[in-house]
């Protein structure tokens, strides 16, 4: 377990909602200068993505499991949020369902919210907010550990992500795939 008090005091506070204060690249380049080599490698598990991450030549990586316990709680709790989802997605347009776990409960229970909302938008803004809040309690009270700088990297990653949303385009492709669900169910 290391100790990275020169890297974490370093960091700039993040708040949710706002804008990152450096991408999520140069933040990794900053990272991998102070870590060490062991636990920089263990940035590239650190995405929003549940899936080990792919090689340059598109192979997935050695393993689904790292050692660190925090990479580890956060890849499941994201496979465990995305299999409810799809699971209640699945049922609302009565097809069949996939498996999917109920632990850790505050995923499912995530999935379960985000599915009753109205808007796409607001329920991408709801789950963000519960990734946000899984990492923040994967991590501890530790600010020093490497854990606290994967977490640093997973907020940055999804303060990105929030800034790609567009309001308007996002409501005219909700409706287009809308009218073409609903233009599938009537073929059937």
């Amino acid at each position: 377990m290391g100790s990275y008090y020169y890297l974490g005091a370093q960091l700039p506070y993040l708040v949710y909602g706002q804008n990152p204060p450096m991408s999520s690249s140069a933040f990794k380049a900053m990272a991998w200068e102070h870590m060490s080599s062991g636990d920089a490698e263990l940035l590239d598990f650190c995405t929003l993505d549940p899936d080990p991450p792919k090689d340059t030549q598109g192979a997935t990586k050695e393993g689904s499991r790292t050692r660190s316990d925090f990479i580890n709680s956060w890849k499941e709790w994201e496979r465990v949020l995305r299999l409810n989802l799809a699971k209640s997605r699945a049922l609302k347009l009565k097809r069949d369902a996939v498996d999917a776990p109920d632990a850790p409960v505050d995923a499912a229970i995530a999935a379960k919210n985000a599915m009753t909302m109205e808007s796409p938008l607001e329920a991408e803004v709801f789950l963000d907010k519960a990734r946000w809040d899984a990492i923040d309690s994967f991590q501890g009270i530790s600010v020093f550990s490497e854990s606290a700088i994967y977490a640093y990297l997973l907020k940055l990653l999804i303060m990105e992500r929030s800034m790609v949303f567009d309001t308007d385009e996002g409501y005219n492709e909700y409706k287009g795939l809308y009218a073409a669900i609903l233009g599938s169910k009537a073929e059937f």
